[in-house]
């Protein structure tokens, strides 16, 4: 335990030293968000940037971390350090959107390169020991879910401490998850994200004076997709879908009910709107930090749950999220969550 507060506090510590000078790079290379839209909460330019002191936490605090670094760290900074650099470039000179996916799509190859991939799945059908192997679909299974939560991070990001308070609480589920299942170096990792996230959010929060931007939302997806594999361990070597789905839950269910409903209402899939959950508990007249305190709930209800479904049997774990699954989808019809706005 001493270790894992020395680490977070570590993290903490260089957070909070190194937004202040992020945020005058900001300035200065101009990377700064200008409210031009209706689709923007905020109403004064904010500077962006501020993914870089979680960057530079992160990266430090593994370098401190106790143990020489395994071979899936080396992954994890390999394709931090390149989801860093696409999403600082998206900041100051604005990506199209197939650029963005080939700096994910590379980060996602490093760290498979590194040996973190999806071999086994637990199978909901047959003993707690029991997986499904699913062979050839390994890698293109592993890009999707990396791709897909790095993107569903960074959709989220639109109050002002939304994404890094989401998933710092994502962060801290995961780790006792890890704790949970053993996987004491993906723990320790997990701290030191934890710490990150922490040093930067009180500058994020409402009223933010620096953004994550792209840089950070799509690094803090980039980090719980790949660090979650690690930790949703069941048995050896295999990966227990229940519980990062549980876990990530909040990005991932806005992010899906987005593309169903852009789909339905026969509008692309990657165009913006405001349908997402924020924009409507905005609608309900709660205030920003409201609605940003009852996404944190929501997300620490779901986080609860995958801590709960790693602890039990793996059909349980299924029957429990199918629970969750159909709850939602009907809470999401019930509120006009398909509707187009």
């Amino acid at each position: 335990m001493i270790e894992y507060i020395k680490l977070i506090s570590i993290a903490i510590i260089i957070s909070i030293v190194a937004t202040p000078f992020i945020k005058r790079l900001a300035i200065k290379v101009n990377a700064i968000d200008v409210p031009k839209d209706e689709r923007k909460i905020h109403k004064k330019p904010v500077p962006l940037l501020g993914g870089l002191s979680i960057y530079i936490a992160f990266i430090i605090g593994i370098i401190v971390k106790t143990g020489p670094l395994e071979s899936w760290e080396k992954g994890i900074i390999g394709g931090a350090t390149i989801i860093i650099v696409g999403g600082v470039l998206d900041d100051i000179i604005e990506l199209k959107p197939w650029q963005k996916l080939l700096f994910q799509l590379a980060a996602s190859l490093c760290v498979i390169y590194h040996g973190v991939y999806i071999k086994n799945i637990t199978n909901p059908f047959a003993g707690e020991e029991a997986f499904l192997n699913i062979g050839r679909f390994s890698v293109p299974f592993t890009i999707l879910w990396i791709i897909g939560i790095t993107n569903a991070l960074n959709l989220i990001d639109g109050l002002d401490g939304l994404a890094a308070g989401v998933a710092l609480i994502s962060s801290i589920t995961i780790m006792i998850i890890a704790i949970i299942s053993g996987r004491i170096s993906t723990a320790l990792l997990t701290s030191v994200l934890i710490g990150a996230i922490a040093g930067f959010l009180p500058y994020n929060f409402n009223p933010a004076s620096i953004f994550m931007g792209d840089a950070g939302s799509q690094l803090l997806g980039f980090l719980l997709s790949v660090i979650s594999l690690q930790g949703a361990i069941k048995s050896a070597a295999t990966f227990a879908i229940v519980v990062p789905i549980l876990a990530l839950g909040l990005p991932i269910y806005d992010t899906l009910f987005a593309m169903v409903r852009r789909k339905i209402n026969g509008k692309p899939i990657m165009q913006a709107d405001k349908g997402h959950l924020h924009h409507r508990l905005l609608d309900l007249g709660l205030t920003q930090k409201q609605v940003v305190l009852v996404m944190y709930m929501i997300s620490a209800v779901l986080g609860t749950i995958a801590i709960l479904a790693m602890c039990i049997s793996t059909p349980r774990s299924y029957f429990l999220l199918t629970i969750i699954v159909l709850i939602t989808v009907f809470m999401a019809l019930r509120y006009g969550f398909f509707q187009s706005k």
